[in-house]
């Protein structure tokens, strides 16, 4: 049975699936270096289970997945930056994708082997992981493929890249990650915006990430970003299935302010 995120997909052919109950197929592309231009991302509400601030207990991870995704989460991400033990993470990620069922995206961060040996949707990678190329040749045409933009110049590079979305970051000082970088804010992001707007057009999802609670995710969005990635805002401290209903609702809200803006 088609799922709802997977009816948004159109079939970009001869190639391996590693969506959950999808074919699997032999590339017959060869993982030619192209644009990826048929999966439709849902960035509204992403939601990234870090084990460095949420803890590895898979049954936990698990739960906060299902409450995320019950409240509106459109796109999940396992990340796991001091992983030692590939086999507890491998189980960890088999428990999250177990609970989502299917409801909303599960991502592998930087891990293109985890995300292969799980069967999720796909992966997301940093600018110095993996490279877009090859892991769209090992993954195949139908995997959600993200990147991370950090700058302008990256922006630029977009245009020849084989991803199905950018998350743009940081744009807000977080503890929840070490970041070298000080954060763009929302001038930094709306520029950044519009450069990769330039090189994609406006087909390719932009999300935001770093620092975004239910009190800037509008603004976030007013300044162009599609959707908003989160940790701690939406799973740290409780009521995860609450915080998501109410953060997919501002996120909502400020889309259709947006586009109701651009038609006038």
């Amino acid at each position: 049975m088609a799922l709802g995120w997977q009816m948004l997909e159109r079939d970009r052919g001869g190639s391996m699936s590693i969506g959950a109950g999808q074919e699997r197929r032999q590339d017959a592309g060869l993982g030619l270096a192209r644009p990826s231009a048929g999966i439709a991302v849902d960035l509204r509400l992403y939601g990234i289970l870090d084990t460095g601030v949420l803890g590895d207990d898979a049954a936990a991870l698990a739960a906060l997945a299902a409450e995320a995704v019950a409240g509106g989460a459109t796109l999940l991400q396992y990340r796991d930056k001091d992983l030692t033990d590939a086999r507890a993470a491998l189980a960890r990620i088999r428990a999250i994708h177990a609970a989502v069922n299917g409801r909303a995206p599960l991502l592998v961060n930087d891990r293109v082997d985890l995300a292969l040996a799980a069967g999720v949707e796909g992966v997301h990678l940093g600018q110095s992981d993996l490279h877009p190329e090859e892991a769209r040749r090992l993954l195949g045409p139908r995997a959600i493929i993200g990147l991370t933009v950090k700058t302008g110049a990256q922006a630029d590079e977009l245009y020849r890249l084989p991803i199905d979305y950018a998350c743009i970051g940081g744009v807000f000082a977080t503890a929840s990650k070490d970041n070298p970088d000080p954060p763009v804010g929302l001038d930094g992001l709306q520029r950044i915006v519009f450069r990769a707007r330039l090189a994609r057009g406006q087909a390719l999802p932009l999300g935001a990430i770093a620092g975004i609670d239910a009190s800037n995710a509008a603004s976030v969005i007013r300044a162009g970003a599609d959707g908003v990635a989160l940790i701690g805002a939406l799973f740290k401290g409780g009521a995860t299935e609450a915080k998501a209903r109410d953060l997919r609702a501002r996120v909502d809200e400020a889309l259709g302010q947006r586009g109701n803006a651009g038609m006038r």
